[in-house]
């Protein structure tokens, strides 16, 4: 099971039938989040009243909103994600922040349109911080968690999607030579020590942003935005 901290945080866990279990929740916040603790309670969660101080031992937020829900897990295996014919997914190896994991959901298309479901793979489990910072996200895209990237890797170039590393040395331009018209999986790796050298050796291109200005790098957030992003509009326009 995992946490989720805060009222987006359990609104979104509500979406997803059976997902949530548990709230524990203030009474300040009970009384504020009325109709939150109705809902949760109409879904057969249970809402559980404790004090501030022990709400505060089970998150690890600086200011908690007074309210943490105990989630079943939600991940499903890769095979099953690839079985839709995701046109997008992110593969993020060893990224330690959690406020980089959020950029992937409003690139993908409505669910209605099969093809178009999007995908995300990660490489560790969920933590209160990871699930804070997806704002909700987390609870609208299916997640694969995999200890062996390689593995993961191998298998969605069996599927068909082309593997791109974004990387700062690629010889492929995001712009101008990087194929982004198919299935496409991206390879984005940790801020500090980039992606492991024997995973980016198993991409079919590595992929450059140009850089115009005095800057050496973008960080790993904005250079996902703008990889995801560029993706979702190429696709969207072929």
């Amino acid at each position: 099971m995992f946490l989720a901290d805060g009222p987006k945080a359990v609104e979104g866990a509500l979406e997803v039938p059976g997902l949530l279990v548990e709230v524990f929740a203030t009474p300040a916040a009970t009384e504020r989040y009325a109709e939150l603790a109705r809902a949760a309670q109409e879904s057969g969660a249970a809402w559980t009243p404790v004090e501030e101080r022990a709400l505060a031992s089970l998150s690890d937020a600086v200011s908690p909103a007074g309210l943490v829900g105990v989630c079943r897990f939600l991940d499903t295996d890769l095979a099953s994600v690839l079985a839709t014919g995701p046109r997008l997914v992110a593969v993020c190896a060893d990224v330690r922040d959690p406020g980089k994991r959020r950029h992937r959901d409003p690139l993908r298309r409505r669910r209605r349109r099969r093809r178009g479901r999007a995908g995300r793979q990660l490489g560790r489990r969920l933590q209160p911080k990871t699930v804070r910072a997806s704002v909700g996200s987390l609870f609208h895209l299916p997640v694969v968690v995999a200890p062996d990237a390689a593995a993961a890797v191998r298998e969605l170039q069996g599927a068909g999607l082309a593997v791109l590393a974004a990387d700062g040395a690629g010889e492929r331009d995001l712009y101008g030579t990087a194929p982004l018209e198919g299935p496409v999986a991206w390879l984005f790796g940790n801020e500090a020590w980039g992606l492991p050298d024997e995973l980016a050796a198993l991409a079919d291109h590595r992929v450059s942003i140009p850089i115009h200005g005095r800057a050496e790098s973008l960080n790993l957030s904005t250079a996902a935005a703008l990889c995801l992003y560029e993706t979702a509009r190429t696709q969207r326009r072929t």
